[in-house]
């Protein structure tokens, strides 16, 4: 009965159109209220949720990728992906796709990575003669990269949900592997379908030219060493990284390209502060909501009703994907999921001898598809505002990538040394 009040309340509640956050927050005093809780317990975990070091960097990372995404980072980044791989057959779709790697390697947020991206290479490559649900689908599907590759935000959730008993830089490391597997397996599906439909080339880009897109780049594309090369070589926390990553951007964006205007600078530090914000109220009470589930010993239930089904891990795996991908991770948003079902998934796949940075990538996979995924896909809504079409006609067109992705899914859950081999060979 405890669980069906905490959960049950819970999901009422965001049935009736309450947002997530105060679903959560809501959900738990009414669990605490069944088992005779204090509610002073529940604001102490509300207190103490948002009260760690470690959550220091996400405000600094979304500053960073805010600043870096407004100005003019994702213009040029495009433009040195085009040099690279635009004058191959279909080469603009390989355009979108590299672009994405790096813009998600700088700003770790796929609505970011689409609404950037999107705005610059949907109309382009609909004017250079590709459909536009096409680029719209590319696009969307490349940004989950973003949710993978160094610096992700949900990483840092990821490790607060696990009670920081899993390290941020493995995670980051981990990380690699899979998001560049995943931009191959698109991009090799992008050169099958332009090969098919007769997209057209690019043009060879002259060297002069070439060069100086290559130096406009590199200044940008010198926050991700910033961020990974501080972090690996032991100079920078994951913190101290965020931070001098934001004053690198700031530099970058007002110095050297200086196509941000001054005066547009506080909004922009607005719009950072109320998504943070929305972060924090989301943690708080995800905090207090994962303590009345261990009150309530809901964790143990889980454990103990999934291993009755089967003490296969690879089973109990499959099963977890089947729960993330078609049940949870088509209804919910990530980041919250990610805070509620850490606690309850972890303790489960720890026992049958999942690494717990291998199992974060499965999640963070699984969630990442989630969102681009009707009926509540941010990143798939993002992604059709952006191209002003009908969201049928996009989710159409992703019915090749959708197959491409869950491929990439199976890879990262049954081949643990895609995510483990490099944290591993870096020591971490």
């Amino acid at each position: 009965m405890d669980t069906l009040i905490l959960l049950g309340s819970f999901f009422v509640l965001m049935m009736i159109g309450v947002p997530i956050a105060y679903s959560l927050g809501l959900a738990a005093l009414a669990g605490a209220l069944w088992i005779d809780l204090p509610f002073d317990a529940v604001m102490i975990q509300v207190a103490s949720g948002v009260n760690k070091f470690s959550l220091l960097a996400i405000p600094f990372f979304v500053l960073a990728g805010a600043i870096m995404a407004e100005g003019g980072m994702a213009r040029r980044l495009v433009a040195f992906a085009g040099v690279l791989v635009g004058f191959i057959r279909g080469g603009l779709s390989l355009v979108n796709i590299l672009a994405s790697t790096f813009f998600g390697a700088i700003s770790g947020s796929s609505v970011a990575d689409t609404a950037s991206i999107g705005s610059v290479l949907i109309p382009e490559m609909e004017k250079k003669g590709y459909p536009r649900p096409f680029a719209t689908a590319v696009t969307v599907s490349g940004s989950v990269q973003a949710i993978l590759i160094p610096p992700s935000h949900n990483a840092v959730l990821y490790s607060l949900a696990a009670g920081g008993t899993v390290s941020i830089a493995a995670l980051f490391m981990a990380g690699v592997l899979p998001g560049l597997l995943l931009g191959l397996t698109l991009a090799g599906l992008c050169l099958f379908t332009a090969r098919r439909e007769g997209y057209p080339k690019g043009e060879v880009i002259p060297m002069k030219q070439a060069l100086k897109i290559c130096a406009e780049a590199m200044w940008g594309l010198m926050t991700m060493v910033i961020i990974l090369g501080g972090i690996l070589s032991g100079v920078f926390t994951a913190n101290e990284s965020a931070s001098i990553a934001v004053v690198w951007a700031f530099f970058v964006t007002m110095f050297i390209y200086r196509d941000y205007k001054w005066r547009d600078l506080p909004k922009l530090v607005h719009r950072t502060v109320k998504t943070v914000t929305v972060v924090m109220i989301l943690i708080g009470f995800a905090a207090a909501f994962g303590y009345l589930m261990t009150m309530m010993m809901i964790p143990m239930k889980v454990t103990a009703f999934l291993t009755s089904m089967s003490d296969n891990k690879y089973v109990i795996l499959a099963l977890i994907n089947i729960m993330l991908l078609l049940l949870l991770g088509c209804l919910m948003d990530m980041s919250p999921l990610i805070l509620i079902l850490t606690p309850i998934l972890l303790p489960v796949v720890k026992m049958l001898g999942v690494d717990p940075v291998h199992f974060g990538m499965i999640m963070m996979v699984n969630l990442g598809i989630g969102l681009i995924t009707p009926p509540v896909g941010t990143v798939l809504f993002t992604g059709a505002a952006v191209a002003k079409l009908p969201l049928g006609i996009v989710t159409k067109a992703m019915v090749p990538f959708f197959t491409a992705l869950f491929v990439v899914l199976l890879m990262i859950t049954y081949i643990p040394a895609i995510s483990l081999w490099l944290p591993r060979a870096m020591g971490l």
